[in-house]
């Protein structure tokens, strides 16, 4: 079997040369390798073919399952890089008798208490911001943020008889309004599958003790930043969240304020007034989903805003 395969990859190198040879675009001096997929003349850069790799390894018995299984452990950015697991099979496949599972057994134990709190508590925490992170495709620099404030929130054992979870949530909530990303605190909790009021108390104390100590400044959200936001997950052209924005500088003029009044509330009115006025209408029940409100709210709001145009 491996002879076949070693002659018929023999000879398709040779077909590949000697097509080479009768292609006048090669150079003269081809020097043909497969990189990246393809089949290039490294002198010239002459493409001659793809390479496609489908032989998928596959495992149909138990026996090819446990040799191609990889269970390594994976390098972590903290604590030890040598774990101990409790495992019957010493590196070389062998049984371990009962005085090798006795000393390993203590080693573990030995190694588990050398490891500090803060090491524990972000093995713990780190995953889980970034499965958070992964689910609400958030950049990697407001991820990296988060994870600044939720160190300063573990080195000041903040999360003493708190949630984990929601120290979480409100350190990506935090750099979110930090470097003011349009994304609302119902995302992050949906994503996060932590009870909002759970979430607002841990943002209380970051906003209190944390973000000072870093010299970050909790920026607010604004109407403007969510009408974007509104417009693309409404799937609405560029022209209707522009008159959205226009509607709104119209009535700030006339003297409509905007103080005490929540932002999703005023947004979701503005994408619903300049749709109205176009062929990409959207119904009250829609724009209050997105928006996470109440359709009382959205037309209060529309009211308000007509009043003053």
């Amino acid at each position: 079997m491996a002879n076949n395969f070693r002659d018929r990859l023999r000879s398709r190198k040779e077909d590949i040369n000697s097509g080479i040879k009768e292609d006048k675009d090669c150079c003269d001096n081809p020097c043909i390798e497969c990189r990246d997929g393809n089949v290039v003349c490294l002198n010239c850069g002459m493409i001659f073919q793809k390479e496609f790799i489908d032989n998928e390894r596959r495992a149909y018995t138990p026996e090819e399952v446990n040799r191609r299984k990889r269970t390594e452990p994976r390098w972590r950015d903290f604590g030890p890089r040598t774990m101990l697991p409790n495992s019957k099979i010493d590196s070389k496949g062998h049984i371990i008798n009962a005085n090798g599972k006795t000393l390993f057994s203590r080693l573990s134990k030995i190694q588990n208490s050398l490891i500090s709190s803060i090491e524990r508590n972000f093995w713990e925490a780190k995953p889980k911001l970034k499965m958070l992170t992964s689910k609400m495709n958030i950049p990697e620099y407001i991820k990296d943020t988060a994870w600044k404030i939720y160190c300063v929130v573990a080195k000041k054992k903040l999360t003493m008889g708190r949630s984990i979870d929601g120290f979480i949530a409100a350190s990506m909530y935090a750099a979110i309004r930090v470097h003011e990303f349009p994304r609302l605190l119902e995302d992050v909790c949906d994503a996060s599958m932590t009870d909002r009021h759970t979430v607002i108390r841990s943002l209380g104390i970051i906003t209190k003790d944390v973000l000072p100590e870093l010299s970050l400044s909790y920026k607010p959200i604004t109407a403007e930043q969510l009408v974007f936001k509104f417009g693309n997950d409404l799937h609405l052209p560029m022209e209707v969240q522009k008159t959205a924005l226009n509607i709104l500088a119209k009535a700030k003029q006339k003297g409509l304020s905007c103080v005490g009044k929540d932002p999703k509330g005023l947004a979701a009115s503005l994408i619903y007034m300049a749709a109205k006025k176009t062929a990409n209408r959207k119904t009250q029940a829609e724009i209050s989903e997105i928006a996470k409100i109440t359709e009382v709210t959205l037309r209060n709001r529309v009211k308000e805003i007509s009043t003053k145009l």
